[in-house]
């Protein structure tokens, strides 16, 4: 593993021959073409805002418009229903795959406004996966009838992902073998600022904990009671003096997802939530397994019991400059977002409600290339990064210096804002695999320097062990009495 965090110096040799230009100007053209309809799905898809492995109208509606473009879908892949491959093929050649993701969050439900004003819905799309998918299918179709007009020899495929927030869709896809045979993938994520920066993210598992006491009345009885969120509390207090012996930049959080019913009865069931991250997965495995020991420590003191279900792990992301250099030159060719004088005026009211912080650059420019960055959170795009070449961007969907996560990306991801975003993403999404696709020489030097990240003795071990994929882990806390 420490290969993949060393800075490298890799022979990659040169970089991939442009497509011809006349071409490129087709691919663009043909996602101008495709704008309306990558609006239509994005906007549909922040809608829906469907939760991870609930996600069943937006991986329709993808599936529905891949399958029209003349994909053929195959659903419901790696025992997630939500989950689905499309694919064209033109004859053998290289195997390029481009990422969408389309879950959204829970309790971020917004309306598409620059104030805050909640909805009352259950979900939002809070990190910008409406326009993460249609921006890819955008992409696949635009690069499928590049292939068809210049007889280019090969695959594209759009892989429908589920569940990327927490859930982890991608672990279980890399792990029953679907990438196995890809050349090269491509993704992007909505963001604040435009950029093909290939950076490091954190490797993360996250997991249940659930306490079983004894309930009784609370003042009439209290000696009778076990309180289970006693023990869920006391845990939390053991793993935050735990936080000052552990490896610097470790992050772990966690919430409280049940705790009782009523102050005046002991509360015999209670469940927390936990997450750990850092750069290393071995940091990540040897940290979890010290929250779980002080779990045990939190049954033993309030004499109740404690069982821990792991949710998901995900690897961090490995970057590959070889394919960030080329993703890099066509971004910067189609250039940021061109925002109306509407449009800005809805991103200045979203600014004045954020709170001070770095200036961040105007959405219309990119950010200068750099690799090996690191980054605290994580992605199951990581598990993807180690078993193929992978390559991503950002593009300015929200207004400048809107945290993922958060209400005004909601609203911007629901605006003609996030769409002009989506749109730059399939343009650069498609030049680069038109790149890809005709320079052998650059998909073999992006595979010689994924090797030498990951080391030449990898196997993938999936961080989720070899737990089914956890359909349910956005439904409310079950007892499982």
């Amino acid at each position: 593993m420490a290969a993949a965090l060393a800075p490298l110096v890799l022979a990659t040799g040169g970089q991939a021959a442009p497509a011809p230009e006349t071409q490129k100007a087709e691919i663009v053209a043909s996602v101008d073409r495709l704008a309306p309809q990558i609006s239509d799905t994005a906007l549909k898809i922040w809608g829906h805002a469907e939760m991870g492995y609930l996600e069943t109208e937006s991986s329709k509606l993808l599936q529905e418009r891949l399958r029209k473009a003349g994909f053929t879908v195959k659903a419901g892949v790696a025992e997630i229903p939500t989950a689905f491959v499309a694919s064209f093929k033109n004859g053998e050649g290289p195997v390029l795959a481009i990422l969408g993701e389309f879950d959204a969050l829970p309790g971020m439900a917004q309306a598409a406004t620059p104030e805050r004003k909640p909805l009352n819905a259950a979900a939002g799309h809070a990190c910008g996966h409406n326009l993460f998918g249609a921006g890819s299918m955008g992409a696949a179709i635009a690069i499928k009838e590049w292939m068809q007009k210049n007889n280019v020899k090969g695959e594209i495929r759009f892989y429908g992902t589920p569940a990327e927030e927490s859930g982890g869709g991608k672990v279980y896809m890399v792990r029953a073998g679907l990438f196995d045979d890809v050349d090269v993938t491509l993704h992007w994520h909505a963001g604040d600022s435009n950029s093909a920066g290939q950076g490091v993210t954190s490797a993360n598992q996250s997991g249940k904990f659930r306490w079983r006491g004894r309930a009784a009345h609370a003042a009439g009885a209290p000696d009778r009671g076990r309180s289970a969120l006693d023990a869920a509390e006391i845990h939390d207090v053991i793993v935050s003096f735990m936080r000052e012996h552990i490896p610097d930049r470790t992050r772990i959080h966690n919430v409280i997802t049940s705790g009782g019913g009523a102050p005046n009865v002991v509360p015999d069931f209670a469940e927390s939530y936990y997450y750990v991250r850092h750069i290393d997965p071995q940091v990540v495995r040897s940290v979890m397994e010290r929250v779980k020991r002080a779990a045990d420590g939190a049954a033993h003191a309030t004499e109740t019991e404690v069982e821990f279900e792991l949710i998901n792990g995900v690897y961090g992301l490995l970057p590959n400059d070889t394919l960030g250099k080329v993703m890099d030159a066509n971004l910067r060719r189609v250039g940021g977002p061109q925002w109306t004088e509407e449009e800005k005026a809805f991103a200045e009211k979203i600014t004045a409600t954020l709170p001070p912080g770095a200036k961040r650059p105007p959405a219309s420019e990119v950010v200068p290339y750099q690799v090996g960055s690191e980054g605290l959170a994580s992605t199951d795009v990581g598990d993807v990064s180690y078993v193929t070449p992978t390559v991503g961007l950002s593009v300015a969907t929200w207004a400048p210096g809107t945290p993922g996560h958060s209400w005004q990306a909601v609203a911007a991801s629901g605006s003609s804002i996030g769409v002009k975003g989506a749109v730059v993403a399939a343009k650069t999404l498609a030049l680069t695999a038109a790149d890809l696709f005709l320079s052998p020489e650059t998909l073999s030097a992006a595979k010689a320097e994924l090797n030498e990240r990951r080391g030449a003795d990898f196997k993938y071990d999936s961080m989720a062990g070899d737990r089914k994929p956890p359909l349910d882990y956005r439904k409310a806390p079950s007892r499982g009495d």
